[in-house]
């Protein structure tokens, strides 16, 4: 007769299912392979030659992007190790607007350069330690590689270079005309005493061109069409209207008999 072989005492306080790891090759190996794997997938997106990923959601939606934002949102990552690094890369895109592929892309360098490490015999500690050494001397570095600085942002000119490296990674071949608009359109808005406004800038997709024949407008543009037989017209005084005021169908339905006319 076997005798019945008890759980550990953390499995009993857990629940059904619950899997417990311990040790350098169970748990911290395991842990950094996740999110290696999921740096790969990530790597080639990467820069204006940057391959595209096909996804298709738990929706059956299919995406077709290199944007490292939008395939971690659809990838739905479950590993905790592995969304530690997504989530980094949210905050990134939640605080700056761009960069998720970057965050992930260093991260897991740095974790792969890790193995290696713990490999030859370093500690988990050990690691960490030198990794936060070598942050801080980053920090020094990187305050004496400052290339250009724009002083005046309202000013086109200044702003033009730094926005083209941004666009430059999106809209390979397009960069220097869209940065020409984005540059125009942030120095039109852009507020002495308080912060950027993102909602201040707006783009409107109209149909039969191509994105050559984008142009900046300063004011409102309403997307119809319009209800007489004028197209355009100049100096003209615009009344705009809160409310409608055409006649409104009535909410309840009344049969009405007239006994003479």
């Amino acid at each position: 007769m076997a005798m019945h072989v008890p759980k550990s005492y953390f499995q009993n306080m857990m629940k059904e299912g619950t899997k417990h790891l311990s040790g350098m090759h169970e748990a911290v190996f395991s842990n950094l392979e996740a999110c290696t794997e999921l740096y790969k997938t990530i790597k080639t997106c990467y820069g204006p030659k940057g391959l595209n990923k096909m996804v298709i959601n738990h929706l059956s939606k299919l995406f077709v992007t290199n944007d490292a934002a939008t395939i971690i949102k659809e990838l739905e990552v479950q590993h905790p190790a592995a969304k530690m690094i997504v989530l980094a890369s949210q905050q990134q895109e939640a605080e700056c607007g761009d960069g998720t592929n970057f965050v992930m892309i260093l991260a897991g360098s740095l974790l792969e350069k890790a193995i290696d490490l713990l490999e030859c015999g370093l500690s988990p500690s050990e690691v960490i330690k030198g990794y936060e050494m070598a942050s801080e001397k980053c920090l020094e570095i990187l305050e004496t590689l400052v290339c250009h600085t724009v002083k005046d942002v309202k000013n086109k000119e200044a702003v033009l270079p730094i926005v083209k490296t941004a666009v430059g990674s999106k809209q390979d071949g397009y960069e220097d005309f869209l940065a020409e608009l984005i540059s125009e359109a942030c120095s039109k808005i852009m507020p002495t005493q308080r912060t950027f406004n993102v909602d201040h800038v707006r783009s409107c997709k109209i149909l039969g061109s191509g994105v050559l024949s984008s142009t900046c407008l300063q004011g409102m543009v309403f997307k119809r069409n319009v209800e007489s037989d004028i197209t355009l017209v100049k100096d003209a005084k615009i009344a705009v209207y809160s409310c409608p005021f055409d006649i409104g169908t009535t909410e309840t339905k009344r049969n009405c008999s007239h006994q003479n006319s």
